[in-house]
């Protein structure tokens, strides 16, 4: 694919995570005002009645503090992602909340899992493996910074801290890993030289000609000048003679 449609910003590379982000705090919103607890919609793992976490729990957060920290990394991950790889972004967001809230659903503990803490996980895998595979340059500075921000997320990938879905956090970093293994196609390629192709010959290159086969410039003299003549031509009139 042509790189020009790409790394170019857009109303939605903002708007859409700002919208994903406000949904989630009016569901909150709406659960401190009215009282509700929507946590039971969360993902219960081995049961049919659990699946609907799956789609559910992305938007629901247990307090404050939980839905704070889910939600920055969650738009700053999110813009990139639409900057990045718009053409795939819709794709690794929607497939990205499915894939790892089902692998939540069948390895989780009989517990309620809620959170969008999943999703970032995915976003944070693919991103950094995304970059290192597809070996453009700023895709590969992408995946550094990401790694620089939220590399020390991996540590609650593993069953260290009571309370945290670290079977989430998993789904979502083996989701990531897989979306980048599979979306090969719609991102930026690297650049490819001429002498990078594979029918390069360096006999027609019109630079190589300039060397012998030592590596030595070849200079080239002018030995004969070519010197224009110029053409003048007479215009005769016949002109009457006065009597």
């Amino acid at each position: 694919m042509n790189n020009k449609g790409h790394f170019k910003f857009s109303t939605g590379v903002i708007a859409y995570p700002v919208l994903f982000v406000l949904i989630i705090w009016l569901v909150f919103w709406f659960e401190v005002r009215f009282g509700f607890n929507f946590s039971k919609y969360g993902v219960y793992p081995q049961t049919l009645k659990g699946l609907r976490g799956v789609v559910l729990s992305p938007f629901l957060h247990g307090d404050i503090q939980h839905i704070y920290h889910n939600t920055i990394p969650l738009f700053v991950l999110s813009t990139a992602l639409f900057y990045f790889y718009r053409p795939i972004a819709w794709k690794v967001l929607f497939f990205g909340i499915l894939f790892s809230g089902f692998l939540t659903w069948c390895i989780g503990r009989p517990s309620y899992h809620i959170g969008a803490s999943g999703l970032i996980y995915v976003l944070v895998s693919f991103t950094f493996f995304k970059g290192v595979f597809a070996k453009h340059y700023r895709l590969i500075a992408l995946s550094l910074l990401v790694i620089f921000l939220y590399g020390s997320m991996i540590w609650y990938a593993i069953p260290l801290e009571k309370g945290i879905s670290w079977e989430g956090h998993l789904s979502g970093l083996i989701t990531g890993l897989l979306f980048a293994l599979f979306f090969r196609k719609e991102i930026a390629k690297p650049k490819k030289y001429v002498w990078e192709r594979d029918d390069y010959n360096e006999e027609n290159d019109p630079f190589l000609k300039h060397f012998d086969e030592n590596g030595n410039f070849i200079e080239t003299l002018e030995t004969e000048e070519e010197q224009e003549q110029s053409i003048i031509y007479y215009n005769y009139k016949v002109g009457k003679k006065n009597e």
